[in-house]
């Protein structure tokens, strides 16, 4: 999925820069983070907030009688970068901690304490950077992902108090709902906002043309339910008017 999102920034002419990148024990990514810039990137990436599903079977070896779907979730989290003057950060709020950044299996990846965990002490959010060898470097990325994160609460705040039921609620919706399906053994991916099927798996995860395709199906249908949306209240403001 990351690397899916990696290709994607390449197609659409973006910068990709990695975050953070920390590897699972037993194989494969426990977590990553990146900031990606150019045009219309958050317009374009917005909707991928959210659980995305993975239907396969793992390859163990075992006979095909034996072989069974394994279900498994990835979270993904959408975050758009403010100006400097969108959120201020008090540095008395903050606490401020440094550590040795760690590579695959564990092992320290250089002798000085040159990673950055930043904690916000009014809101509990905590954010963290360790690709930089650099601690200056590390810190700087660390507080634009902080104000990152409190702008999006802020949007969540204002979001929750103007949404009405009926919208559609695209890239707001709890983390635990699932947005969108990828079944291995169907050669399917399925957005479920949207209930569509789209096939061949492995050219949407190599993220060019068939990835892109379903970003902008979603695009245009949430345009479309903010235009319906739009004239029912146009409506409704006539109707009270009479």
């Amino acid at each position: 999925m990351f690397e899916m999102y990696q290709n994607y920034a390449d197609y659409k002419c973006w910068t990709f820069d990695i975050l953070n990148y920390v590897p699972a024990e037993i194989g494969g990514l426990h977590h990553a983070a990146a900031h990606i810039s150019g045009d219309d990137v958050y317009r374009h990436l917005k909707y991928e907030g959210g659980t995305h599903r993975v239907q396969r079977i793992p390859e163990t070896g075992l006979s095909s009688r034996m072989q069974r779907i394994h279900t498994g979730t990835m979270s993904v989290i959408v975050l758009p970068q403010p100006e400097e003057v969108d959120v201020k950060v008090d540095p008395k709020d903050l606490r401020i901690d440094t550590f040795r950044a760690k590579g695959a299996g564990g092992q320290h990846v250089n002798k000085t304490d040159s990673a950055v965990r930043i904690v916000h002490l009014p809101t509990g959010v905590v954010v963290e950077c360790q690709q930089e060898r650099s601690q200056q470097m590390n810190k700087e990325i660390a507080l634009r992902t902080l104000r990152a994160k409190l702008y999006q609460q802020i949007i969540e705040k204002q979001l929750s108090q103007e949404q009405s039921a009926r919208k559609l609620q695209l890239g707001t919706r709890a983390q635990s709902e699932r947005i969108r399906t990828y079944n291995f053994t169907q050669d399917r991916v399925t957005d479920h906002r949207i209930s569509y099927d789209a096939r061949n798996i492995k050219e949407i995860l190599s993220g060019k043309e068939e990835l892109d395709k379903l970003i902008n199906r979603l695009l245009e249908f949430a345009e479309m339910e903010a235009l319906t949306e739009y004239l029912e209240n146009l409506q409704s403001v006539g109707g009270e008017g009479c």
